[in-house]
């Protein structure tokens, strides 16, 4: 069945756009009390070579990334197949930071010890996008920090990569 635009039920979406795979970020900042913040997204991308961009949309209402914007800079780590568990502790509920091992940048950006690529940004503009803001982060550092496949987000369940 094809659904039009002023009839999307918002489970057909989700259903429907869950056939798309999509990697999984830890973005994280500092708050002004020196407090580590994190939101976990599957949206991240690149976006320009020149200049340097990436974005990422988080929920607009989601506090985390109220927090976060509050900063004006974030770092992306993303997260390897291996690291589901840390996935699932970083975008839970307390402490999400207990027991995570993770070093501050040298502009005091928390990046995770085992992210297979760290990038930090400035927070360069943010759009409305429906019930999201489109992150748009100007790139100022970036770095491989190990070998791996990346976590995946597809169909409501983490996996890996298989190469062909």
């Amino acid at each position: 069945m094809t659904q039009t635009a002023t009839a999307i039920e918002p489970a057909d979406y989700r259903r429907v756009l869950g056939h798309y795979p999509t990697g999984v970020a830890a973005i994280t900042s500092t708050g002004a009390d020196g407090a580590p913040l994190v939101l976990v997204v599957g949206t991240f991308t690149s976006v320009s070579l020149d200049p340097p961009l990436v974005g990422f949309l988080p929920t607009s209402t989601s506090a985390s990334w109220q927090a976060i914007a509050a900063t004006g800079r974030f770092a992306v780590n993303v997260l390897g197949s291996d690291q589901a568990a840390l996935c699932g502790q970083l975008a839970g509920r307390g402490d999400k930071f207990a027991g995570v091992e993770y070093a501050l940048s040298e502009d005091g950006l928390p990046l995770l010890a085992d992210a297979l690529i760290t990038i930090e940004a400035d927070i360069s503009a943010t759009l409305p996008a429906g019930d999201h803001d489109f992150v748009l982060g100007a790139v100022r550092r970036m770095n491989v920090g190990r070998e791996g496949d990346p976590l995946l987000f597809h169909r409501g369940n983490y996996g890996g990569f298989a190469a062909l």
